[in-house]
């Protein structure tokens, strides 16, 4: 006789409710599903119906998840069951996730843009696009937030801790210089910026990090960022400072 596969089930409560539909409700059910679990899905369609529930199995959010006769708990509960993800007490605040986005991004557009302009990707151009794009997006992350960013910025780098403002106006030289790079004008302003900014925040880097072994956060990414500063400080910094000396190099 031939064995039947047990069907792996589970029950989940989301609040499904009108002008309003849990995410981390859908998620939890896609996440079970592609675990292989037929959900029982039950929906909490009023307030007064999730606060029950939540008394009920005393719990703070939803939506829960139960498999057999254990409470899994919410979404980030079910990535930790089913080995996705550490549990949160064992989670590193670090992330590099933002830079390798940006770098990535950047790299692909620049060949992109050389495979358009010159039929090919094996181009001088496309490695310099690369540069400058990257200036681009890792101004964008700081313009996002100025405020943010000046303030993370101040813990290391030395210009601004000489005069604050410098903080709020390096997005934008940034920003100017990676532009100007892209479209290839106006190199006597744009190199002499990349100089300025990629010299000072490498000698920044250096001086916390490997003269003074300070644990800092990079304010590269942003003012709320999780990379740590180090190596992907110091290579941003050197790629502006590189990439100006080059560019000016070409004008003179």
């Amino acid at each position: 006789m031939a064995q039947v596969d047990q069907v792996k089930t589970a029950k989940l409560y989301r609040m499904v409710m009108p002008g309003h539909m849990c995410p981390y409700g859908l998620k939890s059910k896609d996440l079970l599903e592609r675990q292989g679990y037929t959900v029982e899905d039950h929906h909490l369609e009023t307030s007064a119906e999730t606060e029950a529930f939540k008394a009920r199995h005393g719990v703070k959010t939803t939506p829960q998840s139960f498999i057999g006769t254990e409470r899994i708990g919410g979404y980030d509960d079910l990535r930790v069951f089913f080995g996705l993800d550490k549990p949160k007490d064992q989670q590193s605040d670090t992330s590099y996730q933002p830079v390798i986005a940006i770098f990535g991004m950047a790299f692909l557009m620049a060949l992109a843009l050389s495979w358009f302009s010159f039929q090919t990707i094996f181009t001088l151009r496309a490695f310099e696009w690369f540069i400058s794009i990257s200036m681009c997006f890792l101004a964008v992350q700081k313009l996002q937030n100025v405020e943010s960013f000046s303030t993370m910025f101040l813990n290391y780098d030395l210009l601004a801790q000489r005069w604050v403002p410098y903080g709020k106006l390096y997005p934008f030289g940034e920003a100017l210089a990676g532009i100007l790079m892209t479209a290839g004008a106006m190199m006597w302003l744009s190199a002499p910026v990349a100089i300025f900014i990629g010299g000072i925040g490498a000698a920044s880097v250096i001086k916390a990090v490997y003269i003074e072994k300070r644990e800092l956060k990079c304010a590269c990414v942003g003012g709320d960022s999780n990379v740590p500063l180090g190596f992907i400080s110091l290579t941003e910094n050197l790629m502006m400072l590189g990439m100006g000396i080059w560019m000016l190099a070409k004008i003179l």
